[in-house]
């Protein structure tokens, strides 16, 4: 999920916290303790790259997605599908 909206414009760590939960409607909350682990994480993957920029006279730490998390998440999201697929076809939403 990070990935994704790292895909649609670069965000520092505060800023993605609240774009999940705002985008998952308040399902997903993660605190910072959780998320900046992640993104280390995925830094070190070579997923995702860190740059500092001054906004209103403030350093934040800001996050866009590389070349290879973009074909990391290609390949998530192809997983997801055939996941979500498989769960709806047991569960009986998948139209069978």
């Amino acid at each position: 999920m990070l990935l994704t909206l790292l895909s649609r414009q670069p965000l520092y760590g505060y800023e993605m916290l609240r774009e999940l939960e705002r985008r998952s409607e308040g399902v997903f909350s993660l605190k910072e303790g959780t998320l900046y682990p992640i993104l280390h994480s995925m830094e070190s993957e070579g997923w995702v790259e860190a740059y500092w920029q001054s906004v209103n006279g403030r350093n934040r730490k800001y996050y866009r997605i590389t070349d290879m998390g973009s074909r990391v998440l290609n390949q998530k999201k192809t997983e997801w599908a055939l996941f979500r697929n498989a769960v709806d076809s047991v569960i009986g939403e998948g139209g069978v």
